[in-house]
């Protein structure tokens, strides 16, 4: 399979498989701004049920579920779900893990009020997720896109970057993989806006190593491996505070419409 294949085509439901412990401890959560604003005008979160479409290892699930929502979490890589299941909630709400994939989510029709594609949106097949969505969506229901993109004016998190495009022989998913066109786009959804905020995450030396290696692209054995956590670590302490912790700085971007 070429690496310049569409992402969809590059085995989305299997390629994370692993990766499942660095996913879990090394991925950036999102900011509580981006999650008011994925869950603002739709009623008491205590009342709302919503579908996190590709949800991992929960990152997003749990997020949801400390404000109060139910959250069927759609999760097609077995061992993603059962991490997930492992992860403490810290809220009233609630998780119920479900075998599933974005274009045949298995939920019945105008069932959630919410679907939420975190991180995910880019493996998925566009035309034919956004018409499941449409489909499990009540009316008036909202789908929320969140993406955490390196803010590169940042030189550190441009210098990881640069370390992550070049490890992946430039995969596309290491260089753009914040595509909400198709969204915006749609026909089946209006009122189609976009926020933005900013994001940081703390990690010491073992962690940016750890947060590399939680992306399918990048290479996680061989001479390739090595030279990659080489440079990471001599990056991590020409940018490290005193204390032995450097920031990664984020744009989080959200994209969110109705159905129409």
């Amino acid at each position: 399979m070429s690496r310049h294949a569409p992402l969809h085509e590059q085995d989305p439901t299997r390629r994370f498989t692993d990766r499942v412990g660095d996913y879990a401890r090394y991925r950036p959560t999102y900011p509580g701004a981006a999650i008011d604003a994925v869950l603002h005008g739709l009623g008491a979160p205590g009342s709302l049920i919503a579908a996190d479409i590709g949800a991992g290892t929960g990152i997003s699930s749990r997020l949801l579920a400390e404000r109060g929502v139910r959250v069927l979490a759609i999760e097609p890589n077995e061992a993603m779900r059962e991490q997930g299941r492992a992860e403490p909630i810290a809220g009233p709400g609630r998780i119920e893990w479900l075998a599933g994939t974005a274009e045949q989510t298995g939920l019945e029709a105008s069932s959630v009020g919410l679907v939420l594609c975190a991180q995910a949106f880019h493996w998925f097949r566009p035309e034919h997720a956004l018409a499941e969505f449409a489909r499990v969506l009540r009316p008036g229901g909202r789908v929320a896109l969140v993406w955490n993109d390196r803010d590169e004016r940042d030189a550190f998190t441009r210098g990881y970057g640069g370390l992550i495009i070049a490890a992946s022989g430039r995969h596309p998913g290491a260089v753009s993989h914040t595509r909400p066109e198709p969204l915006l786009e749609s026909c089946l959804f209006g009122a189609q806006r976009r926020r933005e905020f900013p994001h940081e995450q703390l990690l010491d030396e073992g962690g940016l190593v750890g947060r590399a290696m939680s992306a399918s692209y990048v290479p996680n054995a061989g001479a390739a491996r090595e030279q990659l956590e080489h440079d990471l670590r001599a990056l991590h302490r020409a940018h490290a505070a005193p204390g032995g912790v450097a920031v990664l700085r984020y744009v989080t971007r959200v994209f969110l419409a109705e159905k129409a």
